[in-house]
């Protein structure tokens, strides 16, 4: 028997995010693109996700500090907990993707990544800013029923999300450039789509 209430059936925002990513695909094959160009794209969904992450706890109400220390030292909910948290967090993963961004424009320089490709990139991540936007609009709602979140899970969760996905793209890639062929480019970047469903699938489940 199906749970009128199941994620899986009431959550549209893990199948629009499912569509950005089928759509990305296709475009990456018939136009080719290159290493560059896909890195950009997903590079910007990651920051994306950490601006929404550093949203949502600013935004948090009641939360829980069980297992989470500040220097080794055990903390109790409050609101400067609560922000030293989202600031703290908004700082180390923007440093992350500061570093992650000089790779990407080394290897953009290398690729001959030019002003129609950006024009792809921006396209693309305006793809991603839609369905996150609409995914933290429509779950806030569930993740505010759980009236104790885990601000340290909620801090370290888009680590979590991103690694996977980055992971398997840089591997696909590694096959790309070993045998030259569009199929693995396409497998390479569904097994990155099936991360990203899986983790947002973990993060906004009751």
């Amino acid at each position: 028997m199906i749970n009128k209430n199941s994620l899986l059936i009431k959550d549209y925002s893990l199948f629009i995010l499912f569509a950005s990513n089928i759509f990305t695909i296709i475009l990456a094959a018939i136009q080719n693109w290159n290493l560059g160009v896909i890195l950009w794209i997903f590079w910007c969904q990651s920051v994306i996700i950490g601006f929404f992450n550093f949203i949502k706890i600013l935004g948090l109400k009641k939360f829980s500090t069980k297992n989470f220390t500040i220097n080794r030292r055990k903390v109790n909910p409050s609101m400067a907990i609560k922000y030293f948290t989202a600031f703290f967090f908004i700082l180390h993963y923007g440093f992350f993707h500061f570093v992650y961004a000089i790779f990407l424009y080394i290897l953009s320089v290398m690729t001959n990544t030019g002003f129609n490709d950006m024009i792809i990139i921006l396209s693309g991540a305006g793809i991603f800013l839609l369905n996150h936007t609409y995914s933290f609009f429509v779950n806030i709602k569930n993740d505010k029923k759980n009236n104790e979140k885990s601000i340290g899970k909620i801090m370290f969760f888009p680590y979590v999300r991103i690694i996977p996905m980055h992971l398997t793209i840089i591997f696909g890639f590694v096959f790309l450039f070993l045998f030259n062929k569009s199929f693995v480019l396409v497998f390479f970047l569904i097994l990155k789509t099936i991360a990203d469903l899986i983790m947002h699938y973990v993060e906004h489940r009751n």
